[in-house]
């Protein structure tokens, strides 16, 4: 979300989490913790607020929190497995979430290794292996069927993202069954989102419940 006047729009055409996020070593869609904290203060329950970060260092991560104010972290880069204990000490009551970047078989270890420590795990197509590192938004899709093994070997809510549009992700969801789908670049025109695309997307969703 680029600022408050977006996550309305989103919202009011159906979406239940807006993304909000920060200092990404690259990607689309980075604002300011500022904006951050005023989409946040915006936004009422039951929407959930995603803070997306790529902090490693759970004080740091706990700090960001505090400042911007998101009911929930987006893990978007691996942590230490003991940071959680950490998050959850120090910010009872904010959901974790955990990005995993599915890339090969190695992606189900990974993610089998975290969900007993997170509330859900979000399957993108990013590549932290990089020299600078794609922790989102890059409009790929991975192999779904990788997506599908993670999910039926996790306990916790799978989250799909990664290159979803309104022309596939009804077929995704079909394929993957996930708790919920994220999209970014493909509801948007030109950087910012397209109320019609949006619409789309929302609808291609409905269908498939």
């Amino acid at each position: 979300m680029a600022g408050v006047d977006e996550a309305r729009l989103a919202i009011e055409g159906g979406a239940s989490a807006v993304g909000l996020v920060s200092a990404m070593p690259s990607g689309p869609g980075v604002i300011g913790e500022e904006t951050i904290r005023q989409i946040a203060d915006f936004v009422a329950p039951p929407i959930a607020t995603f803070l997306l970060t790529c902090l490693l260092d759970p004080n740091e991560i706990i700090a960001q929190q505090r400042r911007c104010r998101a009911n929930t972290l987006q893990l978007c880069d691996e942590i230490e497995i003991d940071g959680y204990a950490k998050l959850r000490e120090a910010l009872p009551g904010i959901g974790i979430v955990q990005v995993i970047h599915v890339r090969d078989e190695r992606s189900i270890a990974e993610a089998v290794s975290v969900a007993p420590h997170v509330d859900a795990i979000l399957l993108d197509s990013g590549n932290p292996s990089l020299k600078v590192k794609e922790l989102g938004g890059t409009g790929r899709v991975h192999d779904w069927r990788l997506s599908v093994a993670i999910r039926e070997q996790v306990p916790v809510p799978i989250f799909l993202a990664g290159g979803l549009t309104p022309q596939n992700v009804a077929s995704a969801i079909e394929q993957v069954r996930p708790f919920a789908v994220d999209v970014c670049s493909g509801v948007r025109t030109d950087g910012k989102l397209d109320p019609a695309k949006l619409q789309q997307f929302i609808a291609a969703v409905r269908s498939t419940h």
